[in-house]
């Protein structure tokens, strides 16, 4: 793991205080609440010159950034990235990818196939954006065995309720397969995040197991209403509740209680390695919140485990 270093060297950014990958203060966490692991459904892997691009958007404060420093904390190659994750105990995690245009998906789920069948422990991971043939290409995916697909509204700046993904939503509700989708609008707007063209989507397809990325940042509430409204709609624990998110987007205290409420349907997701902070720091968040052990675990391991049925 020589290419992968946190920033600090003396714990105070929530690594194990040696510079390395935070691996021992991970699995210490998972190993307290006596999980076998973790079930990360919000990683990024993708074509490493995709990959190398979205860095270097980071870097550049691009607009989709909200012009907040974002260094990457897990910057290394795919073969080193694996070998971080896996030693943080993370038993299934995803290949997060996404279209920023037309004639895109396809190509990225195509590489995907073959990370897939590589990569074992990762959650077959598809994508999609709304254009002629988006139907075909998404049942394609399904047969080679996708998994869970990502679809990345602020990046695309699609409307999610375009009438050219409405068959396309529906084949996904009927196959069950969830989809994580980026609608809030955070750390920037996009022309169509929010909770309303979300909701228009629920009102068409409302078996459609959408898994809300970022808790919805920062219209919490918003998605939260539509978990609460429909059953197959879930939320990811993505960036939210922590240091960084905290200081623009923070969470409503109030509205900690609707997360015990919801906790069968909270998962845990932390955009590695795309984060600017040490990953243990993401647990050490949601721990914070004082939800209890038995919320920890579900969140952590449980519901993803029973989502994408992993066994133990």
């Amino acid at each position: 793991m020589a290419g992968v270093s946190v920033r600090a060297t003396d714990g105070s950014d929530g690594s194990d205080g040696s510079g390395g990958s935070g691996g021992e203060d991970v699995r210490r966490f998972w190993e307290r609440l006596g999980l076998p692991g973790l079930v990360d459904v919000h990683t990024h892997f993708m074509p490493e010159r995709v990959l190398h691009k979205v860095w270097d958007y980071f870097d550049a404060l691009g607009p989709l950034t909200g012009g907040v420093e974002w260094p990457i904390t897990y910057r290394a190659e795919e073969s080193e990235r694996l070998a971080v994750i896996r030693e943080f105990g993370v038993r299934a995690f995803t290949a997060m990818l996404y279209p920023h245009k037309a004639g895109m998906a396809q190509w990225l789920n195509s590489w995907a196939v073959d990370f897939a069948r590589r990569t074992p422990d990762c959650l077959h991971t598809a994508t999609l954006f709304p254009e002629p043939g988006v139907e075909g290409y998404v049942r394609e995916a399904l047969e080679q065995g996708a998994r869970v697909f990502k679809a990345h509204v602020q990046v695309g700046a699609y409307d999610p309720s375009d009438r050219l993904l409405d068959s396309t939503w529906g084949l996904l509700a009927e196959a069950g397969v969830p989809v994580v989708i980026h609608c809030g609008s955070g750390p920037a707007p996009g022309k169509h995040t929010g909770p309303e063209p979300v909701a228009r989507v629920l009102a068409r397809h409302p078996r459609l197991r959408l898994i809300v990325a970022h808790m919805g940042m920062p219209e919490y509430e918003d998605f939260l209403a539509l978990a609460e409204r429909y059953g197959e709609v879930r939320l990811d624990t993505t960036m939210a509740f922590t240091d960084f998110s905290e200081r623009f987007a923070p969470f409503p205290r109030e509205a900690r209680t609707r997360l015990v409420a919801l906790g069968d349907r909270v998962l845990l997701g932390t955009d590695f390695p795309n984060i600017p902070y040490p990953y243990v720091h993401q647990l050490h968040a949601l721990e914070r919140l004082g939800l209890g052990d038995d919320w920890l675990r579900a969140v952590c391991y449980e519901n993803g485990a029973r989502l994408f049925a992993i066994s133990p």
